[in-house]
């Protein structure tokens, strides 16, 4: 394991020389050919849409898959620009619209709300290159060490912040929430049913972390949603920070929760297929309901 992810991180610094349509074009792919091979995650992504676009007929699912997992395949080749390009080239591909310095400006700490699209990372990278306040982020450690310390490594290179393990103890983060830093945060993943509440995400009840909404009221936040797109080809990439929501948080954290996942809702329909498609979202389920995958 550790030797192949060697292999793989010397891979994705020889192809970020590359122009990015070449990579696109390899990124396509790998992405046909992870759509041929790992047949299990394609049979997950197939069910969330089942689930989520009920009105879609068969054949339509199974396109929206097939393009998903061209999208899939850019993510990953396209990683090493991430981690190994200098800013400069960053700066000329990530197009950035809306407000992107109102946690600099703000004298209220900043959450980024930040949906698993494909180019998650790309908003990660927005946050630290056109803007100047510390970024505190959580990621899920990976248990090969070599791939987890160049996760770590790729997110942490702008020396503008730091990522903090989802299995510690949350007390770091809120200090650096309470020392100003802004706070990037991913809100639509399955999680287990602890600190969260069954929401309805396209209709099905989906377990959803009310930290969101909590965290907020706590530290007293300002929420900005920010969605992050890969455009066609050698195009770049489009960030978009959004307008800080007024109506959010409130003291009721489950309202809170159903109002975020409908506006993910939203969010998805206007591009499906770069939504991370390939998770179990609906894993787990409420008590005595069967399992969904």
């Amino acid at each position: 394991m550790t030797l192949g992810s060697r292999i793989l991180l010397g891979l994705f610094w020889v192809l970020h020389w590359l122009p990015l349509p070449l990579l696109a074009a390899a990124g396509r792919g790998l992405g046909r050919l992870l759509h041929a091979l790992a047949g299990s995650r394609r049979r997950i992504a197939l069910r969330n849409i089942e689930l989520c676009f009920p009105e879609m007929s068969e054949p339509q699912r199974r396109a929206l898959v097939k393009e998903h997992f061209l999208w899939l395949g850019r993510s990953i080749v396209e990683r090493g620009v991430l981690w190994f390009a200098p800013v400069s080239r960053l700066k000329r591909l990530i197009h950035v619209e809306g407000d992107v310095t109102l946690a600099e400006r703000s004298d209220r700490p900043v959450m980024w709300l930040v949906p698993h699209f494909m180019a998650l990372d790309v908003a990660g990278a927005a946050t630290q290159i056109f803007q100047r306040q510390q970024v505190a982020s959580i990621y899920q450690e990976q248990s090969d060490p070599v791939m987890d310390a160049a996760i770590r490594r790729g997110r942490l290179r702008f020396n503008q912040g730091d990522v903090f393990p989802r299995s510690d103890s949350a007390k770091p983060l809120i200090r650096a929430i309470r020392k100003g830093w802004a706070f990037f945060n991913l809100p639509d993943m399955d999680f287990g049913e602890r600190d969260a509440a069954f929401v309805p995400f396209f209709g099905v009840s989906a377990a959803t972390l009310l930290a969101p909404s909590r965290m907020a009221r706590a530290l007293d936040m300002v929420v900005q949603p920010v969605v992050a797109e890969m455009l066609p080809g050698g195009q770049g990439y489009r960030v978009r920070f959004l307008d800080p929501w007024t109506d959010f948080p409130t003291e009721d954290a489950l309202a809170d929760t159903t109002a975020m996942n409908r506006w993910i809702e939203r969010e998805i329909r206007r591009n499906p297929a770069q939504y991370l498609w390939v998770h179990k979202r609906f894993k787990t389920r409420p008590a005595g309901e069967p399992g969904l995958y």
